[in-house]
């Protein structure tokens, strides 16, 4: 519940910046961005693939502020026993969802791009909600391999291609997450 208050109380804020924004005259924020990627830190083939989800508000001339949450789930198998048992393959599964805010500066009149193009550097901050289970019957430290941190920190660099003025397709690389996708404005 205190999530789902965390994420209104960030739209209404946004959205009130967003208001005011708009005298600017840019065109940035209003865009609705979803992606499918690939995590790093050794989550790359034992996870599904990442989802992302982020909404963009025009904040200030060349600078957005878009609430976002992602999801992805790993799981491992770690070997584990004593003298008395022999060694057992136990599964061990985490679910991921990510929750915060993405502050983005577009570069587009700095590199005299078209229409057609932006290009941005991102950061994003939020926090972790983190599930791990391990399969019943292990009796081992559980607290081994807790990889994902409650803090989220993200770094980004990107670039949207605008097919049209409603859709746009978009490459966002970053330090944890990095996703393909589709933007609409």
């Amino acid at each position: 519940m205190k999530t789902i208050k965390l994420i209104a109380l960030l739209m209404l804020i946004t959205s009130s910046v967003d208001s005011i924004a708009q005298e600017t005259g840019e065109k940035y924020g209003r865009t609705l961005n979803f992606g499918v990627g690939i995590g790093y830190y050794g989550y790359v083939g034992s996870s599904m693939p990442v989802l992302h989800l982020n909404y963009e508000f025009n904040v200030a001339r060349n600078f957005t502020l878009a609430p976002f949450v992602s999801f992805y789930s790993y799981s491992r198998r770690y070997y584990w026993g004593n003298k008395n048992y022999p060694y057992k393959n136990y599964r061990y599964h985490v679910t991921v969802v990510p929750v915060g805010v993405k502050g983005t500066y577009y570069f587009d009149n700095l590199l005299g791009a078209g229409s057609k193009w932006d290009f941005y550097l991102a950061g994003s901050i939020g926090f972790n909600i983190v599930n791990s289970t391990w399969d019943d019957d292990y009796y081992g430290d559980r607290d081994v391999y807790r990889h994902a941190s409650p803090l989220y920190l993200d770094g980004h660099i990107g670039a949207e291609y605008h097919a049209s003025n409603k859709i746009g397709f978009f490459l966002d690389l970053s330090s944890g997450v990095s996703t393909i996708g589709i933007a609409i404005h």
